[in-house]
């Protein structure tokens, strides 16, 4: 009986051991195969961990900062420019390869396995940023192709450029008034390499000091994608930053525009100052002392007649200048010049005291034509648009050169921004074939000169649409050539007259002389040779010296006239060389070259 009972406990012992060890053996047995890949797992867990409570600070630290930035709104780059800058997707690619490659490197990899994986991150990482590399390169070479064929790239001066700016992005992640090692780090390297590089615009101009700064900023800059490499941050601050740019220099083009506007619509304190002295000079002289030589040249139709309406003093004496300079037979040169009352004793003064030589002048005020002011004035009265240079009696006053030159047969008539470099009284030998114009044409698309007729007349009015055919080719005031007689014949002068009435009551045309010139002449215009009349010296910087060469007359058409300070400074030149700056008057009212 005892012998049944200690067997008995002894197998239910044994039941229980084997009960209670062999989990334990399973569970040992399977911990150990899952050891390598558990502890990895547990040490990646807490390495995410510890980055997402890095990328949080700097988060809240650059809100901070970027909230004092106005963002742009969805559209980064609106001018259709995205070969500049590497696309969000590709940014994000690139943020997370960097990030990964960051963790490893801080040891939160372990193991063959870690390491394997740390080896294939950094080769798609370098063969990424050799595409990108190449594809920028690209990108930059075909633009620079496109805008500058000839023009090498200073690649050096833009890499320091940019690390600048990169710099003071990081800097911006800075909490304010900080005063880390870094904060001071990153001030004096951008500092450093403003410095080195100054005004320099081109690699050649770049000392060794600027290559050793950039050298420098390099490794600060390594150092700050360490402590903040959370790229989005910066991807919105750049963007930040670049949006408020663009609306800076949008508002700096405005006011810059609105000026230059005033400046040309305008007149100068010199210029109006010798208009003073010269009415004042003209006044003390006597009745029979204010008459100009040659008067009974006026009326001779054989002669070479031009015609100039300004009220620009200087700008008259260029254009009498530089055409009688340039003239094979300047005695048989007439300009009739025409201003208004109020500076018709400077012009006449100007031209007493500085006779052209052998040319005659005659000067004439537009209120001595009692005919315009009674019939036509109210017309022009009508006339809308705040630039006085349109709405003027002057520049509308062309339209009745047959009645203001009765017994002249063929007249040139020039604008007083122009210069004449080569004799032009051969003019008068070409043959127009029976046209009331001559004139230079603009309808060469790509160039800067280029208008079309729907530019400023307005093609959807029926009358319009019907009459004129929106692709004839255009032309240019400045430089004309009139036959009087085919005008009167045609009475164009009324032609006009119509055209301005019409305009006066619906919106037919832009103010200005241009588009209605084109409506009273359509048809009855005959091309000159481009050599003849060059455009573009008051707006384009593009013309070049054997255009100007091969002109006869240049043109300074546009607001940058040669006589204000906006003018294109290469250009004065051709424009200073027929003004006398020695003059007392000049010299007076401190007009100087």
């Amino acid at each position: 009986m005892r012998l049944f009972r200690r067997c008995t406990r002894i197998s239910i012992l044994a039941l229980l051991a084997i009960s209670v060890f062999t989990p334990v053996f399973l569970l040992s047995f399977r911990l150990k195969n899952l050891n390598s890949d558990a502890s990895r797992d547990f040490v990646e867990d807490l390495s995410i961990l510890k980055h997402r409570i890095d990328v949080q600070a700097n988060s809240a630290i650059q809100q901070e900062e970027v909230e004092a930035l106005k963002g742009p709104h969805l559209i980064v780059y609106r001018d259709g420019d995205h070969s500049s800058s590497v696309s969000s997707d590709e940014n994000d690619k690139l943020d997370k390869a960097e990030n990964v490659i960051l963790l490893q490197n801080n040891g939160t990899a372990y193991g063959e396995d870690g390491k394997i994986q740390q080896n294939l991150s950094e080769q798609k990482l370098s063969s990424y940023r050799e595409k990108e590399k190449s594809r920028s390169k690209g990108v930059q070479h075909s633009r620079s192709i496109q805008s500058h064929p000839q023009r090498p790239l200073d690649e050096k001066v833009k890499e320091m450029k940019d690390k600048v700016i990169r710099a003071k992005a990081y800097l911006s992640f800075a909490p304010p008034g900080s005063n880390s090692h870094f904060v001071k780090e990153i001030k004096l390297r951008i500092k450093e390499l403003e410095r080195a590089m100054g005004d320099v615009t081109k690699d050649s101009g770049l000392s060794r000091r600027a290559i050793q700064k950039m050298k420098a900023m390099d490794g600060t800059l390594l150092k700050a994608s360490r402590i903040y490499p959370d790229c989005s941050a910066m991807v919105n601050t750049l963007r930040a930053m670049t949006h408020n740019a663009e609306e800076q220099l949008r508002s700096q083009r405005d006011q810059t525009s609105f000026l230059v506007q005033l400046a040309a619509r305008t007149t100068s304190k010199g210029l109006h100052c010798l208009s003073m002295r010269l009415t004042t000079e003209y006044f003390a002289l006597q009745p029979e002392e204010r008459k100009l030589p040659n008067q009974h040249k006026l009326k001779d139709p054989d002669l070479y007649h031009f015609a100039v309406f300004s009220d620009n003093v200087l700008a008259c004496s260029v254009v009498v200048n530089s055409t009688v300079s340039t003239a094979k037979d300047p005695e048989k040169i007439v300009f009739h010049i025409v201003t208004d009352s109020l500076n018709l004793p400077a012009m006449s003064m100007w031209f007493l005291m500085n006779p052209p030589g052998k040319a005659t002048v005659q000067i004439q005020s537009i209120d001595s034509f009692e005919w315009f002011s009674t019939k036509y004035n109210e017309d022009l009265q009508k006339q809308k648009g705040l630039d006085p240079r349109y709405t003027s009696a002057l520049n509308h006053l062309r339209f009745y050169l047959p009645d203001i030159f009765p017994c002249v047969n063929k007249i040139v008539f020039l604008d007083h921004d122009v210069v004449v470099k080569k004799d032009i009284t051969r003019l008068w030998q070409i043959n127009i074939k029976g046209k009331v114009n001559g004139a230079v044409e603009t309808c060469v698309e790509g160039e800067p000169s280029f208008r079309r007729m729907n530019m400023f007349i307005n093609f959807t009015d029926p009358s319009v649409a019907t009459r004129f055919n929106a692709n004839t080719c255009t032309w240019a005031f400045g430089m004309n050539v009139f036959d009087l007689q085919e005008w009167r014949k045609r009475n164009l002068t009324m032609l006009y007259h119509k055209y301005l009435d019409q305009g006066s009551k619906r919106p037919l045309l832009k103010a200005g002389s241009l588009p209605i010139g084109w409506m009273t002449f359509y048809k009855h215009t005959h091309a000159l040779d481009k050599t003849w009349h060059l455009l573009g010296l008051g707006y384009d910087s593009g013309v070049t010296r054997a255009e100007i060469k091969q002109a006869s007359v240049i043109h300074y058409d546009g607001v940058m006239k040669p006589w204000l300070d906006i003018g294109i400074q290469k250009y004065k030149p051709y424009w200073n060389k027929h003004v006398s700056y020695e003059h007392p008057y000049l010299q007076q009212c401190n007009l100087h070259e």
